[in-house]
């Protein structure tokens, strides 16, 4: 299976999750929801779009003279691949010490996740886990 593409950085997850939130866009739309908040101009938000074309994450329609674009990949798609790199870069080359912190992260968010950790990782051993 090919390897999810992932949004490059900050500004590429945010244009992709105002797609998420808004459906099928215009560069424009998606420039006011993202771009003008954060005082970009229009040209970074039509480029960002372009970018996420190019990586596969967006289609775009013609519209008149514009493009209309939406998100191809499903935001949880994208949350599994985000949370399988950051947890691989955290594992390093020496993951025991990480996994601690890992468990002690999800016990301080909520203990009753230990449970569900648990479930996952006895899933994953006899085959049912996905």
């Amino acid at each position: 299976m090919k390897p999810t593409a992932l949004p490059g950085g900050e500004l590429e997850y945010a244009v992709l999750a105002a797609l998420w939130a808004l459906g099928p866009a215009s560069a424009r739309q998606v420039h006011e929801h993202v771009g003008e908040p954060r005082n970009l101009v229009y040209t970074t938000t039509a480029k960002v779009l372009d970018r996420l074309h190019d990586k596969g994450l967006v289609s775009r329609k013609k519209s008149g003279k514009a493009f209309v674009y939406q998100a191809k990949v499903e935001r949880g798609v994208i949350e599994q691949a985000r949370a399988t790199e950051a947890v691989a870069k955290m594992l390093g080359d020496e993951p025991r010490p990480a996994m601690a912190a890992l468990v002690s992260a999800v016990e301080a968010v909520d203990p009753k996740l230990l449970d569900e950790l648990e479930r996952l990782v006895t899933a994953r051993r006899s085959g049912r886990g996905s």
